[in-house]
């Protein structure tokens, strides 16, 4: 028999709050964290607006000496890490560390520390590059400085794979603790990549909202009138445990972490394969990793960018995978308060479901005003939904064509 793995702790870092009470207040209000880009001069770009979090300060988490040598990625998932870590109780100065690992996603690691050093060595030449551009900038850094901070020497990896980097972080954590070679796996994802060159590269795919005069308005997963996503940033960060080692230490348990399932569409470097059918794969994958029928799934929180070939791809891989019984399944997606939060966006939406479940509601899906006849399933509009949640199912769909679907079910002793 597999393993049980279940969720002990959460680490919210979001542009609609930082800890789980904000976050949930938040996601229950369908609150917006989208405003104008202040933190660069946005003028010249088609889009002027992100989901940066303006109130972050890593100061509150992290070592002032430390921050400076870490990307803004790494600043927000250790600040996460810490959030989580605390809220699981662990105490590990009675651990056996050895038995602690970390995996994390991002899709896109360092870019902000990329430009400046880039800047440094065109005005001052090599020598001005810091001699910590290197370990800045890689994904792994991240997972690195969690363990670094709490003397973690078990399994410690990153995981890039675009937008579906937490999710497939999470699902190689499942896989490593039912194995038997951790105890504790601390896992997630970050991401901090609006910059100028960032932005740049998004706007000229013509993949982000250009509706600059209305910001909160940007983000409308599944509406008609919608023009792409809205950059953001954060970190989602958990903290999994074997169920024996969690009853053991009398731990609090969020929701047990059940199935997991990845596939890729072998399609398209940006495009979803427009029938969805590897999308359907992996959530197929996850509901029998997770060893339920597909009738026990009682929400999906949707990948859900607010593109035009993203929304509609996913919803027709859920009518494909559920049938006519997709119709009466809510559906919703946390990135039309949040933005996208790229390589972080599974881990925030993954807390976003278990703070649901175990607050007895559905968030809703902001900005749904107009009716897409190719979008046509239940996306929770506008207004948070009472709801007993049993079991959910969270999508991630990536560039390249990564697909990575996880579920977690209600925990009963």
């Amino acid at each position: 028999m597999k393993k049980k793995i279940v969720i002990t702790g959460l680490g919210a870092v979001t542009p609609i709050g930082i800890g789980n009470e904000a976050f949930a207040k938040s996601l229950r209000e369908g609150k917006s964290g989208i405003s104008a880009i202040e933190h660069f001069d946005a003028s010249l770009f088609p889009t002027r607006i992100s989901g940066y979090i303006k109130d972050f300060d890593a100061e509150k988490f992290i070592d002032k000496k430390r921050i400076k040598r870490m990307a803004r990625f790494t600043q927000l998932g250790v600040s996460a890490a810490k959030l989580a870590i605390e809220d699981s109780g662990l105490d590990f100065s009675k651990k056996d560390l050895s038995r602690v690992g970390v995996i994390t996603g991002s899709g896109m690691g360092g870019l902000d520390v990329i430009e400046e050093e880039e800047k440094a060595l065109l005005k001052r030449g090599p020598r001005g590059v810091s001699p910590f551009l290197i370990p800045m900038i890689i994904t792994n850094i991240l997972p690195g400085e969690i363990a670094i901070t709490y003397g973690f020497t078990g399994p410690n990896y990153a995981v890039t794979s675009a937008c579906s980097s937490a999710n497939h972080a999470i699902g190689d954590a499942l896989r490593l603790l039912r194995s038997g070679d951790a105890d504790i796996v601390v896992s997630g994802g970050a991401e901090g990549v609006i910059t100028p060159l960032g932005l740049a590269g998004f706007c000229n795919m013509k993949a982000v909202s250009r509706r600059n005069d209305q910001p909160q308005k940007a983000s409308r997963p599944f509406d008609k009138n919608r023009d792409g996503f809205v950059m953001g940033e954060g970190a989602g960060i958990i903290v999994l445990e074997t169920l024996e080692h969690a009853l053991q230490r009398g731990a609090k348990i969020y929701a047990e972490l059940a199935g997991y399932g990845a596939s890729d569409d072998a399609h398209h470097i940006t495009a979803p394969e427009p029938e969805g059918k590897a999308a359907i794969i992996a959530m197929g994958k996850a509901i029998a990793d997770a060893e339920i029928s597909k009738d026990e799934i009682d929400y999906i929180n949707a990948h859900g960018t607010s593109t035009g070939l993203n929304d509609k791809t996913e919803t027709a891989a859920i009518k494909k995978t559920f049938g006519d019984r997709a119709y009466k399944i809510p559906v919703s997606s946390t990135k039309s308060m949040t933005g996208h939060l790229l390589g972080a966006a599974a881990g925030v939406e993954l807390i976003a479901s278990v703070l649901s479940m175990q607050g007895g509601f559905i968030h809703p899906t902001i900005n749904y005003e107009t009716p897409d006849p190719e979008c046509d399933l239940d996306y929770v509009p506008n207004t948070a939904r009472d709801a007993d949640i049993n079991c959910v199912l969270s999508n991630s769909l990536g560039f390249g064509g990564h697909n990575a679907s996880v579920v977690i079910k209600r925990y009963v002793k």
